[in-house]
This record gives C-alpha cells, sequence and structure tokens, in this order.
C-alpha cells in the first residue's frame, strides 16, 4: 500500500523545505486555486499564531494549512475549527494508539496530558472584495515545545509529543493522516449538519463542567464551562446567568 493510499481525492498536497509561513504560502497560492491543498513546510521563518502572535518553529515540528475555496457565510467557515481540531485529535490518537492523553480547548487548540501541543488558525480569504474561501493554519509541537518563556502570562504550558509520549512522528506521516481525518468530519459536517461535529467535539473537550476564564482585552468573566452552542460559541454560567461567547482567550482555573 502506498503511504498517500488514503490521501482525499481531489485535494492538492506541496512539501515544501522552508517557507516564510504556510499561511502566507497558502494566501500567495489561492488565486488560482480551484480545489482544496494542504502545503506543509518543513521550516519556516515567519510563522505566527492567533492575532499575529509569533509561533516559534523548532525542528521536526509540524506546519501545515489547508487552503480551499469555499463559499459560505463566514460564520458558517469559522465552524471548521472545529472540524480540523476533531481531525487533528483522531489523526493523532491513530498515530500514538493513545486516547487519554488528548482533549480539545476551546475555540482551537489541542492538548496533551493538560499542556498546549498544538494551536489552530483560521483566515477567510477573500476574491474581489468578497469572503471567497477559507485556510487553516496548524501547528504541532511534535518533537520540542518552546519554553515558557515564548508565551504569554497564564497560559497553558507548552508539550511536545516526543517529550510527554516518546512518540517519534515526522510532519509528513502527521499530514498523511490528518487529510483524510479532515476529509471525514467535513463530510460530517456537509451532511448531518454542525450538531453531530459539536457532540463529537464535546466528547473530546476538556475542562466541561469546570470554572474557566475568558478575557476579552482587559475585560474578564470566569463561569463554568457548560457547553458549545449551535453557533460555536462557549456557553458559561456565571452568577445565574448563562454567557455565550463568540471570542475570547480562555484560561483555566477561576
Amino acid at each position: 500500500m502506498s503511504l498517500h493510499d488514503n490521501w482525499p481525492p481531489g485535494t492538492g498536497r506541496v512539501v515544501l523545505p522552508e517557507t516564510d509561513s504556510t499561511l502566507d504560502e497558502a494566501r500567495r497560492r489561492f488565486g488560482d486555486l480551484a480545489s482544496p491543498l494542504w502545503v506543509l513546510a518543513l521550516n519556516q521563518t515567519a510563522a505566527r499564531g492567533r492575532r499575529g502572535r509569533p509561533w516559534v518553529h523548532p525542528a521536526g515540528n509540524f506546519a501545515a494549512t489547508y487552503v480551499a475555496p469555499m463559499h459560505a457565510d463566514p460564520r458558517l467557515l469559522a465552524l471548521r475549527s472545529f472540524t480540523v481540531s476533531l481531525a487533528l485529535h483522531d489523526a493523532l490518537v491513530g498515530l500514538t494508539g493513545r486516547a487519554e492523553p488528548f482533549s480539545l480547548k476551546w475555540p482551537n487548540d489541542l492538548l496533551l496530558n493538560g499542556g498546549k501541543l498544538a494551536g489552530i488558525l483560521l483566515e477567510t480569504m477573500s476574491r474581489g472584495g468578497r469572503a471567497a474561501g477559507l485556510s487553516i493554519g496548524i501547528g504541532v509541537n511534535l518533537a520540542q515545545a518552546p519554553g515558557a518563556e515564548a508565551v504569554e502570562a497564564r497560559a497553558l504550558r507548552p508539550v511536545s509529543l516526543l517529550d510527554e509520549l516518546g512518540a517519534r512522528i515526522t510532519p509528513e506521516e502527521l499530514l498523511d493522516a490528518l487529510a483524510p481525518a479532515f476529509a471525514h468530519w467535513e463530510g460530517v459536517l456537509v451532511r448531518e449538519g454542525f450538531v453531530a461535529v459539536r457532540d463529537a467535539w464535546m466528547a473530546r473537550a476538556a475542562r466541561v463542567g469546570q470554572p474557566v476564564t475568558a478575557r476579552f482585552g482587559t475585560h474578564e468573566l470566569t463561569g463554568i464551562f457548560e457547553t458549545v452552542d449551535a453557533e460555536g460559541q462557549l456557553v458559561l454560567s456565571a452568577d445565574g446567568t448563562r454567557h455565550a461567547i463568540a471570542a475570547a482567550d480562555i484560561h483555566f482555573g477561576a
């Protein structure tokens, strides 16, 4: 069996020795793109995370972007953070044979033994001033994790797959597991709607029923993480009131 036998039909695959950022590489390629494409880089020189924060990319770590033309409401495009989170979770469970150490953190992180293993960043792609597609950047600490000094205060400790589980997985191996897993969850979203995706995500979620703090700039709200609603918003219960949160930085604990 070929290494790529499970690769999703009609989806492109590019592996680059180096680029500035796979998100930027995907944006450059989007103009002529007619079908989905995965772009994997073995090294990034200008990687970034949410809100323009730098993303450290040591050798051996995973950095890839999925980019595809999609004509949909931006709110629907944003639900792909759940399908790709599920795909990344399932791909790593399949590669390591371990399910119990992995969990998902709203809106777009994958945890391993309670530490941050991976981050996901969605960017809407435009043509002619209108939303015409989506790129999903994914970074996974396969071989090395950045030091505590590289993350913000109160952020979860970065961890690597190698240090935590002793598992040696190459970026190409992860890509070959991730692409079909993502195609599967995309199919679930299209056929069954977001409720099925949400239920699967909640089954893998961290800290359900426990206190979390949502930070919006200088404002914070602490409450019990109840669920994710039909729009993908985090639902917190605080002082007898349920709050639906569309976007925030989430910190665990009160």
